[in-house]
Formats: C-alpha cells, sequence, structure tokens
C-alpha cells in the first residue's frame, strides 16, 4: 500500500475499531454479566483487526506475485531475444500484464521509473526485492544482478528461472494435495463416521430395543 497516508488511516482505523469493539464487549457483557470480560475481549479485538487484514492483504499480494512471476518471465525471455533491453522488457512486460496481473505490473513499473531517474540497474533490482519482500522476485533479482554481472545470456537465465518456479509452484501443489487427505481425516471422523453409523445402526438399535429382549 503506497499511499503517503496510509499509516494515519491505519491509526484511524484502530482507533475506530478500538471504541467500536468496546462497545460491541460492553453490550455483550452487560448481557452476559461479564461486563470486564466483554470490554476487554472487544477492545482488544477491535485494535487487532486493522493488522489482521493488512497481513491478509500482504498474504494475497504475494501470492498474486509469485503466481505472476512464470508468465512475466516468459514475456520477458521473448522480448530480450526481440532485442529489447533488459529494462525495456520489464516496461514492456509491465505494461502487458496490466490486466491479467496488476500487482506485479505495477511493481515492475516502479522499477522502470526508478530507471528512468538514473538509479543503477542493480540498486532498482535491489530496490524491487526489497519493496516485495517475495521470494521470489528476491532470487530473480539476485539472477539479474549476477548476469549482468558476468555477461551471461539474459535469456537463458530468465527461461531457467521460469521453468525452476514453475516446477516449485508443481511441487508445491503436489503438497498441498499430500496434506489434504491428513486434513480431511479430522471431519471425516469427527462429523462423518457419526453420522453414517447413527444411520445405519439406528434402526437396528431401535427394533432391538423393541424386542422381547429388554421388555
Amino acid at each position: 500500500i503506497y499511499t503517503p497516508s496510509a499509516i494515519r488511516v491505519v491509526i484511524g482505523a484502530k482507533v475506530i475499531c478500538l471504541g467500536l469493539g468496546v462497545l460491541v464487549g460492553y453490550v455483550a457483557g452487560m448481557q452476559f454479566e461479564q461486563l470486564l470480560f466483554g470490554l476487554s475481549l472487544g477492545g482488544i479485538g477491535g485494535y487487532l483487526a486493522p493488522l489482521f487484514w493488512i497481513k491478509a492483504k500482504t498474504a494475497t499480494n504475494q501470492r498474486e506475485l509469485t503466481n505472476a512471476l512464470a508468465d512475466a518471465l516468459d514475456l520477458m525471455v521473448v522480448c530480450v531475444e526481440a532485442g529489447l533491453t533488459v529494462d525495456a522488457a520489464m516496461q514492456r512486460v509491465g505494461q502487458e500484464l496490466s490486466l491479467a496481473h496488476p500487482a506485479l505490473s505495477r511493481e515492475l513499473g516502479m522499477t522502470h521509473m526508478e530507471t528512468r531517474v538514473g538509479l543503477p540497474r542493480a540498486e532498482v533490482l535491489k530496490n524491487l526485492a526489497l519493496r516485495t519482500g517475495n521470494a521470489a522476485l528476491q532470487s530473480l533479482s539476485a539472477m539479474l544482478i549476477q548476469a549482468d554481472r558476468f555477461g551471461t545470456s539474459i535469456a537463458d537465465a530468465l527461461r531457467v528461472h521460469s521453468e525452476t518456479l514453475r516446477l516449485n509452484r508443481q511441487m508445491a501443489a503436489e503438497e498441498a494435495a499430500g496434506k489434504a487427505s491428513v486434513k480431511m481425516s479430522f471431519p471425516l471422523v469427527l462429523c462423518i463416521f457419526p453420522a453414517t453409523f447413527i444411520v445405519l445402526a439406528g434402526p437396528t438399535v431401535i427394533q432391538l430395543l423393541k424386542s422381547s429382549l429388554f421388555q
């Protein structure tokens, strides 16, 4: 969030949510005769609500940057092989991805603006990695700096990095799929199995209770 008034907005949101939380806690505490507990819980929840929102926004932004980077690298390879420089390729890719991946497009646009004001490419890439805090963009920045320093092929480096990112995404998807069965076991045992047991064994138990054995 690059708005200059963002910090003031967050502080004001904390104050407003704190007041609303105390008010809700007061009403709930009066109903359940736990006034002090309601005030404390409502105030803490209201004060922390903006922070939770920022953390959720950060996680969403990080996920969008990571998912968009592989496509951006493919476009950068095409641009570099067509004869554009790395700076021009980043500008072009940022423009092309403005609709599909606006988060990454904004970061690449800011990187190009820093290049136009005269900052060295290495410093601009370091600012990109530091500003986003994204592991994939940090590795990309380090790779481009090393390729520029040692004179290696930028297109080949970008192609290898893109394949690596896609392989990492595939491995992460497989890991999430492997964890899904373990996560499903708890609701399966606690919710589905008891209901299935009641449906299957319920009529038998009722008939058994009505039999002469229990009369």
